[in-house]
This record gives C-alpha cells, sequence and structure tokens, in this order.
C-alpha cells in the first residue's frame, strides 16, 4: 500500500468513527405526547402507561429527547378511512352501536389523543428512515377499520403511516409485524389485497377478534402457551417475513401476551418478552424499523410500564 493510500485510508476510518461518534451522542429520539392520557373510567386500559413510561426513562436515561407530534394532515386519514366515518369522529358524531364497537368512552380527548397518536407514528416512521428506528410511545391501533374503530381503536395509524411514506418517500414494500396478543384484524383487512404489505401476526387464538381477518401470515397460539414454545414459533415463521424483504418495518410490540396481562391468556415472560424484541430487532438489523407500543393490561400497571421499557430499551444505543 503507497503512502498516499494508507493515508486516505486512516482518513476515511477517522471520518467514519467521528461520524459514529456524533451519532451516538446525539439524544435517543422518543415520540410521546401527554395528550395521551385520558380519563376513561374504570377500564382495562390504563393510559397513564404512557406517562409513566416516560418518566420511568427519564429517570434512567439523561440523553433522551421527546419530541411531541404536531396535528395531523386529515388528507392522510382520509387515505386509510372513508370520509364518513372520519367526519362523524371529528364531530363526535359516532352513533351508539359505533362507541359500542369502541368498547371506551368517546369523548373529546379520546378524539384527540387518536389524532394525535397518527401524527405520532408518522413522525416515528420519518425517525426511522433516518436514524433505522423511530419509537412511539403510543400507537398501534391495529383494531381499526376503513369504515369503524373498535377494540380501543379510532384510527388505524399504522395503516397511515405507511399510506404516508407510499406518498411522500416514494417506498414501496412493507411489512407489519404485529405481536400484540390480539390479531390486528383491522391492519389486516385495510391492506388484504394489497401484495406490497406483508402483514404477519401471532397472537392467542380463542379471544377477541371475532371472527378474525386474513393477514399474509397469520400464527394462532392457544391459551397457556409458554416462553419456549412462543420464542421457536416466532423464530421459524419470521423468516417469511424476512424473505419478502420489505423496505421498511412497523413493529406492533404488543405488552400483552405477559402472564399476567388481564385481557388473554398466553403465559410469556418478562424475560421472554425481551427475547422476543431481540429477535424481532435481529431480524430487521438493516431496515428501518417503526416501534408502536401496542396493548398492555397486566393486573399491575407497573408490570405493562416495564415491559414497554424493555421493549424500548432494546433499541436504545449502547
Amino acid at each position: 500500500m503507497s503512502l498516499l493510500s494508507f493515508n486516505y485510508e486512516l482518513s476515511r476510518n477517522l471520518r467514519d468513527e467521528l461520524l459514529t461518534m456524533n451519532y451516538l451522542l446525539q439524544p435517543m429520539k422518543l415520540i410521546y405526547s401527554p395528550k395521551y392520557e385520558v380519563d376513561i373510567g374504570e377500564h382495562p386500559f390504563n393510559t397513564s402507561k404512557y406517562r409513566l413510561i416516560k418518566e420511568r426513562l427519564e429517570k434512567e436515561f439523561k440523553n433522551l429527547e421527546f419530541i411531541e407530534p404536531k396535528d395531523i394532515d386529515l388528507n392522510i386519514l382520509y387515505e386509510v378511512h372513508t370520509k364518513e366515518y372520519v367526519d362523524k369522529v371529528l364531530n363526535l358524531k359516532l352513533s351508539y352501536s359505533e362507541i359500542l364497537h369502541l368498547e371506551i368512552p368517546f369523548t373529546k380527548e379520546v378524539r384527540d389523543a387518536s389524532l394525535i397518536a397518527v401524527a405520532g407514528t408518522i413522525l416515528a416512521a420519518e425517525v426511522a428512515l433516518k436514524e433505522k428506528v423511530g419509537i412511539h410511545i403510543g400507537g398501534g391501533w391495529h383494531h381499526a377499520y376503513p369504515d369503524h374503530g373498535e377494540g380501543f381503536c379510532v384510527f388505524n395509524d399504522l395503516a397511515c403511516a405507511i399510506k404516508y411514506l407510499e406518498k411522500n418517500y416514494s417506498i414501496k414494500k412493507f411489512a407489519v409485524i404485529d405481536l400484540d396478543v390480539h390479531q390486528g384484524n383491522g391492519t389486516a383487512k385495510i391492506f388484504e389485497n394489497n401484495k406490497n404489505v406483508f402483514t404477519y401476526s401471532i397472537h392467542q387464538k380463542e379471544i377477541y377478534p371475532f371472527p378474525k381477518e386474513k393477514s399474509t401470515l397469520d400464527v394462532e397460539l392457544p391459551a397457556f402457551t409458554t416462553d419456549e414454545k412462543y420464542l421457536k414459533t416466532l423464530e421459524e415463521t419470521i423468516k417469511k417475513v424476512v424473505e419478502f424483504n420489505p423496505e421498511v418495518v412497523l413493529y406492533q410490540a404488543g405488552a400483552d401476551i405477559y402472564e399476567k396481562d388481564q385481557l388473554a391468556q398466553l403465559k410469556i415472560s418478562k424475560e421472554g418478552i425481551k427475547k422476543r424484541d431481540q429477535i424481532v430487532k435481529e431480524s430487521f438489523k438493516d431496515k428501518p424499523i417503526v416501534v408502536t407500543l401496542g396493548g398492555g393490561y397486566a393486573f399491575d400497571i407497573n408490570d405493562t410500564v416495564e415491559i414497554h421499557c424493555n421493549t424500548i430499551k432494546v433499541w436504545m444505543r449502547e
């Protein structure tokens, strides 16, 4: 090697090291809004978990930047949902039957939190394009259909983020990795005829939703499935999504597979959920990934908060 070549190689290596150091020194960006915490009364869905996650992370880490999403461009909602449904939500005109489907009280605060959550997942997607991971302390409203909401979900933020990236960044191929304990029925229905979106769901078989929709790949597990079976199934089946080779991955990291969740009967430990997240990270380490938290209804809210924080830590810089 000539002296000139040696100096060039040294200079390039030094530049790469400096860029890496600068990246690591940048605050870790987390998408969050205090408006996600709304009063819905006595309910398994305790919306204070979002604030508690933020507070816990702030105590443990100093180099964090919490970014609050701006108002949503309503046009993106019309890309996914019917105009009639969107307008009903905006004007607080849902029928009694439609509110029953939501399974939560429908108030101005719930509406506003739902709108901001869509903006939050879109913002997390943009962060992921720049920094490989975009983490949303919120989102994951995978039960919302084009013409109605259900299962606590008003708008489908995952689908909206995909439509937004298609339109504004010309991205063509997506994967939704849905590891919430409940099937992402709304997401599956929205993309059922779209060959450019791979919807993958591992969920408990015997519980809501009924009937289930058809994802690109559904993996149903019986009640009382434990860590070993769950993780083996995930490792074997996620290979199909890797083969699809998506440009962007959206990961619905539900905490409700936990063994002490109120709304399901899988028996996955906290350590098992950490390993689940690590498998997803390793499977798509070269892809931009958007992380949404999805469900989590442990009898003790501190368990839910710990599990969600553990998920976030898997993607934090070492």
